[in-house]
């Protein structure tokens, strides 16, 4: 599975936000080519919202376990939540291809991740996906009511 494959399955989702960085925009470079997916209906960026998911194409200089700067390899990161992250087949190595595994860094606030999905965690990837996004949905929802 490619990377746009990915986001074009995300794009259709009901009030998502899809921030691509790229060079000359206002964001920095590191983030240039990733991708970062956002509930926010109103078309703007969520100011105390962190993305639900991610595409990272590159190692971060605090997160190399992936292996990334080797030719065609992206991570695609899910917040899922602790409870259902204990529920999924997670592999121990991060940097495995078409493996789901604990996020390298934020595996204990119930991060998954899966280095260039293929066959194997494709499907699974994108369900993921629309599970987070419906959770955030959901937490936007209890927020504009007053809620936590």
């Amino acid at each position: 599975m490619e990377m746009q494959q990915i986001v074009d399955h995300v794009r259709t989702f009901d009030g998502v936000l899809i921030l691509t960085p790229e060079p000359g925009g206002p964001f920095p470079d590191i983030a240039w080519g990733d991708a970062f997916f956002y509930f926010a209906p109103d078309g703007a960026v969520p100011e105390r919202t962190q993305p639900y998911g991610t595409i990272v194409t590159k190692d971060y200089p605090d997160d190399r376990s992936s292996a990334l700067d080797a030719p065609d390899r992206f991570r695609v990161n899910i917040h899922v939540g602790r409870e259902r992250a204990a529920e999924l087949p997670l592999g121990e190595d991060p940097a495995a291809s078409d493996a789901l595994a604990r996020h390298p860094q934020y595996g204990d606030a119930g991060w998954v991740s899966a280095v260039n999905p293929g066959p194997g965690t494709a499907e699974l990837v994108l369900a993921l996906l629309r599970e987070a996004h419906e959770a955030a949905r959901a937490r936007t929802k209890r927020r504009d009511r007053g809620g936590r």
